[in-house]
C-alpha cells in the first residue's frame, strides 16, 4: 500500500463539507409540500446517514484497489475521518463561525448537539479523534504499528460515546430522542470490534528480559515516579467519590458549597456532567451554551481549571509512563515457560 492511499484519505474526510452543505441547501430550498415532509424527516436523515457512511467506506476501498491495505482497519478510519469533519462543521456552525451546513441536521437529527458538552464533543471528535485517524491511515500506509495510538484512540472514543449516549438518556433530552440517534450505533461497535485487532499488533517498545527482571524486583518505594503516580491516582479517586456525591445532591455543607461556588454545571439539566468526560466537562462548564446559572462563576475559574486540568492530566501521565516504561507489567520468560 502506497503513501497516496492516505492522502487520498485525508481529501475523501474533506469531501464531507461540500456533502453536508449541499444536502442542508436542498432541504432549505425544497421545504414546501410532502417532499419536505419527507427529505426532512428524522427517518429519511437516519438512511441518508447511513447511506453516507456505506459510500465513504465504498470509495476508500475503491481508492486503495491498486494495493489493497492488510490491516482492514483501514476502512473503519476512513469513514470515521468524514464523520470527524463533519463533527468540527457542526462545533463550528453552532458557535455562528460559519452557516449553512447542518441546520436541518441539528433541527431534526440531533438538537442535543446544541449543549455546551455536545460542542465539546464535535470539537474532540474533530480534531483529537481526526489527527488519530489520519496518523493510524498513514501508519497503515507504511506498513507500521500503531498499537499506543490506536488503543488511546479506543479508550477516547468509548468514553465520549458512553457519556454522551448515557446524558442523552437520562437527561433533558431523553424525551427528544429519535431515530437518528440510531447513528450512535457505529461508534459503539466498531470501536470494540477494532480494539481487538488493535491489541494484537506487537509492542513498539520490546524491552531487555534483563531490565524487565531488574525492575520487577524494585519494590514502590525504589521507584519514586510510580510512587508520585499512585499517591496521586488516589488523590483523583478521591476527587471522583466526593464530585459523584455532589452529582447526587449530598446534602453535606462542604458538598453544597462546591456545587454553588465552584461546579454549578453538575446540576445542568442535560446530565452530561454527572457522568462525566474530563475535557467536555471543562469546556462545557464554561461555554455559552451552557445556562449562565450552570456555568463556573468567574471568581472561581482559576481554581476549576487547575483542579480539573490536574484531574485530567494524571491519567494521561500515568498512560505515558507505561506505555514508554511498560517492563513493569510484562512477563519474565521464566514466569512464562512455568505456565
Amino acid at each position: 500500500m502506497t503513501a497516496s492511499s492516505a492522502t487520498r484519505v485525508f481529501m475523501l474526510s474533506l469531501v464531507s463539507i461540500p456533502v453536508s452543505y449541499l444536502f442542508n441547501f436542498l432541504s432549505a430550498n425544497c421545504s414546501l409540500g410532502d417532499f419536505y415532509l419527507y427529505f426532512g424527516s428524522p427517518w429519511t436523515i437516519l438512511v441518508v446517514g447511513f447511506l453516507i457512511l456505506i459510500s465513504v467506506a465504498t470509495i476508500a476501498f475503491f481508492l486503495a484497489r491498486k494495493k489493497p491495505p492488510k490491516d482492514p482497519l483501514f476502512y473503519l478510519y476512513a469513514v470515521f475521518a468524514f464523520t470527524s469533519v463533519v463533527d468540527l462543521i457542526v462545533g463550528l456552525e453552532q458557535d455562528g463561525l460559519i452557516d449553512g451546513f447542518m441546520t436541518l441536521y441539528l433541527k431534526e437529527g440531533e438538537p442535543y448537539l446544541s449543549t455546551g458538552h455536545g460542542h465539546m464533543i464535535c470539537y474532540w471528535d474533530g480534531s483529537a479523534h481526526y489527527l488519530m485517524y489520519l496518523l493510524m491511515v498513514a501508519a497503515i500506509a507504511w506498513e507500521q504499528s500503531y498499537r499506543t495510538i490506536g488503543l488511546y484512540w479506543v479508550g477516547s472514543i468509548l468514553m465520549s460515546t458512553f457519556v454522551f449516549l448515557s446524558g442523552n438518556l437520562v437527561g433533558k433530552y431523553g424525551s427528544k430522542l429519535g431515530p437518528v440517534s440510531l447513528l450512535i450505533i457505529p461508534y459503539l461497535v466498531l470501536p470494540m470490534w477494532a480494539v481487538l485487532q488493535i491489541y494484537h499488533q506487537p509492542l513498539e517498545n520490546e524491552s531487555a528480559p534483563k531490565a524487565v527482571e531488574i525492575v520487577q524486583k524494585k519494590n514502590l518505594l525504589q521507584r519514586p515516579l510510580d510512587l508520585l503516580l499512585t499517591i496521586s491516582l488516589f488523590f483523583a479517586i478521591g476527587f471522583s467519590l466526593f464530585r459523584g456525591l455532589v452529582a447526587l445532591d449530598c446534602p453535606i455543607k462542604v458538598c453544597r458549597q462546591y456545587l454553588q461556588l465552584q461546579e454549578p454545571y453538575l446540576r445542568d439539566p442535560a446530565a452530561y456532567p454527572k457522568i462525566q468526560a474530563q475535557f467536555s466537562h471543562i469546556g462545557a462548564s464554561l461555554h455559552s451554551r451552557t445556562p449562565y446559572m450552570y456555568r463556573v462563576p468567574e471568581e472561581a475559574q482559576l481554581i476549576f481549571l487547575i483542579t480539573n486540568g490536574l484531574y485530567g492530566i494524571v491519567p494521561q501521565l500515568l498512560a505515558y509512563r507505561c506505555v514508554n516504561k511498560p517492563e513493569f507489567f510484562l512477563k519474565r520468560k521464566e514466569d512464562a515457560k512455568t505456565k
